[in-house]
C-alpha cells in the first residue's frame, strides 16, 4: 500500500465479471438435467435472512429411515443450482443434499458478509433446517463447496461441532495471504471478485468500504484490512478444528490466481485429524468446473469417496491411500507422499551472485500472465507463460541463470528466494519469477511471487526471504533455470515511487539464492 496503481481495475472488473457470470449461466445448463426430483425450498438464516435453497433426497425415502446429510454453499457470484448434477450423484449415492445460495447473492436475502460470522452461523442454521424437515441423520453431517463454498465449509466445521467431515474445494485457510502476498495487492484477483460481487449480489456497507481500502493502496487502511480478513480466515480457528475433528479434505490447483496452493498447503500441514490434500494443473476452479456439469471428474470422485468413507464408513480405501495426492503440470500422472514436507524431498540452491540495480515503473515482459486463461491454457496444453530470457532488457530486469541441468529436474513444491535489497525508496515492489529455459532462450514460467516493503530508510539493505507459489513441475534434461525480477506485473499493484531504483546485492556475510524444491529421482 502507498503510492499504489490500479489501472487494470476497471477492465479487469468488466472482462473478468462477464466471464464469470456466464459460467454461471452455463451452470444452468447440468442443473436442469438434474432438476427432476428437486425441491426448492426457503431456509431461515442468521437473523431471519432467507437463503434459497434445493434439497435432493434419496430416491424412494419415506421417513422410515435416515441419511448422511451434506450442506453445499454456492461459489462467489454462482446461482443455487450450481451444484445440481452433483447432487442428484450424491442423492442416488444415498444422501440428503441440502445446496443453497450464500446470502447477498443472487435470489438470497440480506447482504455479502464475505464470509464473515453471518456467513458460518447461515450453514449451522441449514443444518438445523435439514434435520428438522428431511430425513437427515444428526450424527452424519458433511459440508462441502467450491471456491466461495469451500471457504465458509472450513470456516462451518471449526465452529459447528456436528459437521464430521468437510471438502474444501478451490478454496482459502488464509484470506489475507489469497489476495495480498507479500504485502502486495493481487489487483486483478480482487478485481474479478468485488466486480461479480456487485453485478450479481448485494455487498454489505462494510463490503465495498472493503474493497475501496483495498485498491487505495492506503498504507493507513492496512491493520483494518488484516483484521477483517484474519476473522474470515480459518487458519485463525484452526485449533477448533483440532478440537472437533472433522475428517478434512482439501483440493486446489497449482496454478490458482485468487486462492495460492501455499496457503492450503501451509494449514493442512498444521491439521492433526484425518486429512487429504490434492493439487492439480489448471486456475481457480477450473478442476472441478466439469463435475458441475455431471462429467467424470477426479475431484468430484474422491469427494464422494471421502464422504463415503467418512460419513457412511464404507470401507473404500481411501483412507489407506498416501494423503497427499499431486499431479505434476507436466505430466499426467498422480504422484503420492505422506505429508507436504516430503513432497520436496531434496534441494538445489541457485546463486544469485553479483550486485544488479533495475530501474522501476516498466513492464519488462515478464510477466505472471493473465488471471485464469494463462493458467487455464497451462492446464490444457501445458504451455505457461512465456519469456525470451536473453531479450528482457536488463534496465528493467535483473537475471541469473543456473548452469544445464544432466537430468530431469523435478522441482516440487515452494521455490525459496533470499536476498539483500537496496531501494531508493522507502516503498518499493517486486516480482519474482522462476523460469524453465530451453536450448533457444525460451524461459517458461515455473513459479512466481509479489514482494512489497514499505518504512526501509533509503540507500540501506535490507533482506529478504520470498516464497514462491507452490508448484509441481519438471525441467527437462539440458535446460537450465533463471531467476528473473523486475517490478511491473499486470497480476500485481505495484509500489514504486516513479524514477525509484532496486539494488538486489549478494553479500559474503550472507548470500543470496533461489532454494528450488526437488522430488527424489
Amino acid at each position: 500500500m502507498g503510492n499504489g496503481r490500479n489501472p487494470l481495475r476497471t477492465s479487469a472488473v468488466g472482462a473478468l465479471s462477464a466471464t464469470l457470470i456466464a459460467a454461471a449461466g452455463l451452470g444452468l445448463a447440468p442443473s436442469a438435467q438434474a432438476a427432476e426430483g428437486v425441491r426448492f425450498v426457503d431456509i431461515s438464516g442468521d437473523g431471519g435472512t432467507i437463503l434459497k435453497a434445493n434439497v435432493v433426497t434419496p430416491e424412494g425415502a419415506d421417513g422410515s429411515r435416515s441419511y448422511p446429510l451434506i450442506v453445499l454453499p454456492t461459489s462467489w457470484g454462482l446461482p443455487q443450482v450450481e451444484y445440481l448434477a452433483q447432487a442428484q450423484k450424491l442423492a442416488d449415492s444415498g444422501y440428503v443434499v441440502v445446496s443453497y445460495n450464500v446470502r447477498g447473492f443472487w435470489q438470497s436475502g440480506g447482504e455479502i458478509d464475505v464470509a464473515g460470522p453471518k456467513d458460518t452461523a447461515d450453514v449451522s442454521k441449514v443444518i438445523d433446517w435439514a434435520l428438522a424437515n428431511t430425513p437427515a441423520d444428526a450424527r452424519k453431517v458433511g459440508v462441502a463447496g467450491v471456491s466461495y463454498g469451500a471457504g465458509i465449509s472450513l470456516l462451518a466445521a471449526e465452529h459447528d461441532q456436528r459437521i464430521k467431515a468437510v471438502a474444501a474445494l478451490s478454496g482459502w485457510a488464509d484470506l489475507t495471504d489469497s489476495i495480498y502476498s507479500g504485502r502486495t495487492e493481487h489487483v486483478q484477483a480482487s478485481a474479478l471478485l468485488d466486480g461479480v460481487g456487485n453485478v450479481v449480489g448485494h455487498p454489505s456497507a462494510e463490503t465495498r468500504q472493503v474493497f475501496k481500502d483495498f485498491f487505495s493502496g492506503d498504507l493507513s487502511k492496512e491493520q483494518g484490512l488484516l483484521d477483517w480478513g484474519k476473522k474470515r480466515s480459518p487458519g485463525t480457528y484452526a485449533d477448533r478444528l483440532d478440537k472437533n475433528r472433522p475428517a478434512v479434505f482439501m483440493a486446489n490447483t497449482w496454478g490458482d490466481t485468487i486462492f495460492s496452493a501455499n496457503q492450503y498447503a501451509k494449514f493442512y500441514e498444521g491439521l492433526s485429524g484425518p486429512k487429504r490434500l490434492e493439487f492439480r494443473p489448471g486456475d481457480h476452479a477450473t478442476a472441478e468446473i466439469t463435475g458441475l456439469f455431471g462429467l467424470p471428474n477426479d475431484v468430484w470422485t474422491d469427494t464422494r469417496r471421502w464422504f463415503d468413507h467418512y460419513l457412511r464408513g464404507e470401507d473404500n480405501g481411501i483412507d489407506r491411500e498416501q494423503p497427499v495426492q499431486l499431479k505434476s503440470r507436466s505430466t499426467g500422472g498422480y504422484e503420492g507422499y505422506p505429508d507436504w514436507k516430503s513432497v520436496g524431498a531434496t534441494s538445489r540452491k541457485i546463486a544469485l551472485g553479483g550486485t544488479t540495480r533495475i530501474h522501476t515503473n516498466v513492464d519488462s515482459g515478464a510477466d505472471g500472465g493473465v488471471i485464469f486463461l494463462s493458467s487455464i491454457l497451462d492446464q490444457l496444453t501445458r504451455i505457461p507463460p512465456m519469456a525470451s530470457i536473453p531479450l528482457l532488457p536488463r534496465y528493467w530486469t535483473a537475471v541469473w541463470q543456473s548452469e544445464k541441468s544432466t537430468d530431469v529436474q523435478r522441482v516440487r513444491g515452494t521455490v525459496k528466494l533470499h536476498t539483500t535489497v537496496t531501494g531508493t525508496r522507502e516503498s518499493g515492489t517486486f516480482i519474482a519469477y522462476l523460469y524453465d529455459v530451453g536450448p533457444l532462450g525460451i524461459g517458461k514460467l515455473v513459479s512466481n511471487a509479489p514482494y512489497t516493503f514499505h518504512g526501509q530508510t533509503p540507500g540501506e539493505p535490507f533482506g529478504v526471504d520470498l516464497d514462491l507459489f507452490s508448484t509441481a513441475y519438471d525441467v527437462p534434461a539440458g535446460h537450465r533455470f533463471a531467476v528473473v525480477v523486475d517490478t511491473v506485473d499486470p497480476l500485481y499493484m505495484e509500489h514504486n515511487p516513479s524514477g525509484a531504483q532496486l539494488t538486489f546485492s549478494s553479500p559474503e556475510h550472507d548470500p543470496s539464492y533461489v532454494s528450488v524444491p526437488l522430488r527424489e529421482q
